[in-house]
């Protein structure tokens, strides 16, 4: 069978390939920017070469696994497996290792951390987190140069109400069932892979780019689980999260308003990692044109500061974004806006007006860029996504 890909005459492979190395030849010719197909053929090209007598990869319960190989390959490696007594299962999974051995990932871009937090309750964090995540999975072609596009994104619902999780028409994790907060206190006994356990939301403007890790109902135990934590507590969420990161470009935490345990493991995830781009990870604070967000925004400084002295770490404010406002409110809400933005740094992301779209999208449970791609509401999610944009 000929490929249907130009570069000429290809003939598909069919075989079978362990679920491991499918998603480690999927993740790695990613990194690389290289066709699956180029990465098998090249992989095959030096099993063909290798003198030397290689080890035996483990193929117990391999999957079906297809791809194109250049006219001619997939003869002469089955002729060259039939010499050397192996199968073409065996084969082709030397193949994959020989290709990810000589071609690592190298010096990649660490996944980004983008932690948005608050803990005053009812400022909008959820909503931030979802539009700005979906923003950057969003389609780059889907609404023109306005889009930042395409990311693979993973949204973290790390708030024990939950709400990121219902308003896009998902359930929280019962109690007792693997979740995050099982992997952050008792990873030794997990049996699932955090991955296995996210969602992808739907929306054809995101393209699968986009996931979701629901909450748990045991979200609301942490912060006395991590008490009696039997290890470094304020980075319980980073060794959680680390195996999910390498499958993802930028990861999103909703965090909850809270100033305990919980919440240090979230700034701390979130810092400016050695050899880290200035901006790359760090805090999207959502506030509101009024006096108590201010109050509550001094809290959340104190913590911050307090943090980065007890460990020596930089945790970078990406800004702030003045969410619900509604300039009918009068000087208040005017006042508090200016004095908002004359703070200079941390900049203000963008100002997100409090009108019907984001209710209605929670109403009917869909994500907002694809219940209304076009309101003023979706718009300023993509502004936030081109401001915390690294290049």
């Amino acid at each position: 069978m000929s490929s249907p890909h130009s570069g000429g005459e290809r003939e598909k492979l069919v075989s079978k390939l362990p679920a491991h190395l499918q998603q480690a030849l999927k993740v790695r010719a990613a990194q690389l920017q290289t066709d699956m197909q180029d990465a098998v053929a090249g992989g095959i090209r030096a099993w063909r070469e290798c003198a030397d007598e290689l080890p035996s990869v483990n193929t117990a319960g391999a999957d079906s696994f297809g791809t194109y190989l250049p006219e001619g390959l997939y003869e002469d490696f089955k002729a060259d497996c039939r010499e050397r007594g192996v199968s073409y299962i065996q084969g082709l999974a030397q193949s994959v290792v020989l290709w990810l051995a000589d071609n690592p990932a190298g010096a990649q871009e660490t996944t980004r951390r983008i932690i948005v937090c608050n803990q005053k309750g009812g400022v909008g964090k959820t909503a931030v987190s979802a539009g700005l995540a979906q923003a950057l999975a969003e389609a780059p072609n889907a609404v023109g140069a306005a889009a930042v596009g395409g990311l693979r994104v993973l949204l973290v619902d790390y708030d024990p109400q939950g709400h990121l999780t219902h308003q896009l028409g998902l359930t929280a994790i019962p109690a007792g069932e693997e979740s995050l907060i099982t992997h952050m206190l008792h990873r030794e006994q997990a049996k699932r892979s955090l991955l296995d356990l996210t969602v992808a939301i739907s929306g054809e403007r995101f393209g699968g780019r986009l996931r979701i890790l629901p909450a748990a109902f045991d979200a609301f135990l942490l912060d006395s689980g991590l008490t009696i934590f039997r290890g470094p507590r304020h980075a319980a969420l980073e060794r959680a999260l680390a195996p999910l990161e390498e499958h993802f470009d930028v990861i999103v935490v909703d965090s909850p308003p809270s100033l305990g345990l919980a919440m240090d493991a979230a700034l701390n995830y979130g810092r400016q990692r050695d050899g880290e781009k200035p901006g790359a990870s760090g805090l999207v604070v959502p506030v509101e044109a009024e006096d108590t967000s201010a109050q509550a925004y001094g809290m959340l400084i104190q913590q911050i500061d307090s943090l980065s002295r007890d460990f020596d770490i930089v945790i970078e404010q990406l800004g702030l974004v003045v969410n619900k406002f509604d300039s009918r409110r009068g000087y208040i809400a005017t006042s508090s806006l200016d004095k908002w933005k004359t703070l200079g740094t941390p900049p203000v992301l963008a100002v997100v007006p409090d009108v019907k779209e984001q209710r209605e999208a929670v109403r009917k449970q869909r994500p907002l860029l694809d219940y209304a791609p076009d309101c003023e509401q979706s718009h300023q999610m993509r502004k936030i996504a081109r401001g915390v944009k690294v290049t």
